[in-house]
């Protein structure tokens, strides 16, 4: 009984091994639906969790959450940028109404010798000499009549203030020689006043050439009296006057000299045997230093670099801009791609 069966089992084996040398292609696409039946069989939620396609959402996730960090980083750059702009111009502005005051020195070995202007009233000029290296001989003969060797000039002029009284001034060549320490040292003598206190004034202008060259010697005068400020220096003292210059320049391009005075005063010791009821007054003018003083106004803010510097803001401002309209492109092409990927898993679910 279990021959046959054998026999016949036999060769059912034999006629399938035939028929699988005879297709060997017919086998292979039968293992691959078995590989595909077994690949679409649904696996429990615990093996879920830790397959590939979760892996590649928790990335893309995390490429989204950057992205958009990003974006932020981007956008503050640019808030920042923009601040920069507003307070680049307001500085600009702002250093355009307040222009800074430039103080600068030039050293010259001789001044142009100024003028000094003295308004002595009833006084009388007796002697007016140059001397150098800050040396003055003893007095000969003092509230007498000596050597005048300055040059001088007498002009009279109405008084530009009230443009009816007369003034008389003697105009006096000042020192030049700064390096040899020149000055001028003048005396001059009131045989008698009815003021309580006597003083003579005098003012200091620029230069004494543009006055001599001057065809209206008595408008020079009255310009120069309204321009300059006056002075004094009393009797019984010897008044040592050192001198500097000022120039300024204003902003429609002219210049304006000014003089700045430091004085010593010191005490005249009167030897004349009689008393007498005169005044004697003594004054010496020499140039302090070797420097004139230029003092301008200047504008620190400078155009080209502000525009400079607004260019590379701007700059800087587009290419955030361009960067972050990439950055969304990118995150709305990352998100529509992970909703195509999502959307064909749940259909090959399905």
């Amino acid at each position: 009984m279990l021959r046959p069966e054998v026999s016949a089992s036999y060769q059912e084996l034999s006629e399938d091994v035939e028929r699988a040398s005879e297709n060997p292609a017919d086998e292979r696409e039968g293992e691959m639906e078995v590989h595909e039946d077994t690949s679409s069989v649904i696996l429990p939620d615990s093996e879920l969790g830790t397959t590939a396609p979760s892996l590649r959402f928790s990335k893309t996730c995390l490429k989204n959450v950057f992205s958009v960090i990003l974006l932020f980083i981007y956008l503050l750059l640019m808030a920042v940028a923009v601040f920069l702009v507003y307070q680049t111009i307001s500085d600009f502005r702002e250093k355009l109404k307040h222009p800074v005051m430039s103080v600068s020195y030039k050293e010259v070995s001789l001044y142009d010798a100024p003028g000094i202007a003295f308004y002595p009233g009833k006084a009388q000029l007796l002697s007016c000499k140059h001397h150098y290296y800050d040396h003055i001989p003893p007095l000969i003969n003092p509230g007498q009549p000596g050597d005048i060797e300055c040059t001088t000039q007498r002009i009279n002029y109405t008084d530009p203030f009230t443009n009816q009284t007369m003034k008389y001034a003697l105009v006096v060549q000042g020192p030049r020689d700064v390096k040899k320490k020149e000055l001028v040292f003048l005396q001059f003598h009131l045989n008698g006043t009815d003021q309580d206190f006597s003083a003579i004034d005098y003012l200091l202008f620029s230069s004494f050439q543009e006055f001599i060259n001057s065809p209206e010697k008595a408008e020079f005068m009255k310009d120069c009296e309204s321009s300059y400020s006056s002075w004094k220096f009393s009797g019984g003292f010897r008044t040592w006057v050192k001198m500097s210059l000022v120039k300024t320049k204003e902003e429609d391009g002219s210049e304006t000299v000014e003089f700045k005075q430091e004085t010593s005063v010191v005490n005249y010791i009167d030897q004349r045997t009689k008393l007498r009821s005169d005044q004697l007054f003594f004054v010496v003018f020499e140039w302090k230093d070797p420097f004139i003083q230029t003092v301008q106004d200047i504008i620190t803010a400078n155009p080209w670099n502000t525009i400079a510097l607004l260019c590379g803001i701007f700059l800087a401002l587009f290419k955030a801009a361009d960067f972050a309209k990439l950055s969304v492109k990118w995150m709305i092409k990352i998100r529509k791609r992970h909703l195509k990927r999502k959307s064909q898993a749940m259909n090959h679910i399905n």
